[in-house]
């Protein structure tokens, strides 16, 4: 097997939770939203197969248990949302600025514009639902000096708001294999819907 697709298979959902369980979701969530090196870590679709393996007739070949997931994923983004916040409000401008295969400007360029359309607290609790840009959110509001109250209003609302449907969902749909498959696209798609009223009341506005 070449060595990439040995890690990729290694970061697939049901390999993560057959190998670690709930603890692995908090653990996994944690480095997602805390650490810039989690931004490849497959967020949506572990929660939503997390969530179709609560589930007692499921294929997975393994149980979780509901009540302890829905509070290990939460607690794992919120302290990970928290983490990324203190780091970045710690290490200033250089986290952001220096060379690395991590740190790539796309990355936080992509986020600055997504802080700029939304403003801070909206972008912190929409960016938990697009992948990468959940991961350099906070470090970013934390650089920008965000004040730490109301990042952590926001950040364990957006949290919970995150984590908990997507599981119920999982448990509840997760037997539909094109769910499972494309989830973390349909995450992307809502958020979408969601936003696309804001960005055009915002563009009728400005033309204004």
């Amino acid at each position: 097997m070449h060595p990439t697709a040995g890690l990729f298979s290694g970061l697939a959902p049901t390999h993560l939770l057959a190998t670690f369980g709930v603890v692995g979701v908090f653990v996994i969530l944690l480095i997602e939203m805390g650490l810039l090196v989690g931004f490849f870590l497959p967020g949506d679709s572990l929660l939503f197969i997390a969530g179709y393996a609560t589930d007692g007739n499921n294929t997975l070949h393994l149980h979780l248990s509901l009540p302890w997931l829905l509070v290990a994923a939460a607690a794992g983004a919120i302290i990970g949302g928290q983490v990324g916040y203190e780091f970045g409000k710690r290490t200033g401008e250089e986290l952001l600025t220096r060379r690395s295969r991590y740190y790539k400007a796309e990355y936080v360029e992509r986020t600055r514009n997504f802080l700029d359309r939304f403003g801070s607290g909206k972008a912190v609790a929409l960016s938990r639902f697009v992948p990468v840009v959940r991961t350099f959110v906070s470090p970013i509001v934390g650089v920008a000096g965000m004040p730490r109250a109301s990042y952590s209003a926001w950040n364990a609302v957006s949290g919970v708001v995150w984590t908990v449907p997507i599981l119920l969902l999982g448990h509840r749909l997760g037997h539909i294999s094109f769910l499972r498959k494309y989830v973390e696209v349909i995450a992307a798609v809502a958020v979408v819907a969601a936003i696309v009223p804001a960005v055009f009341h915002i563009w009728r506005t400005r033309r204004a």
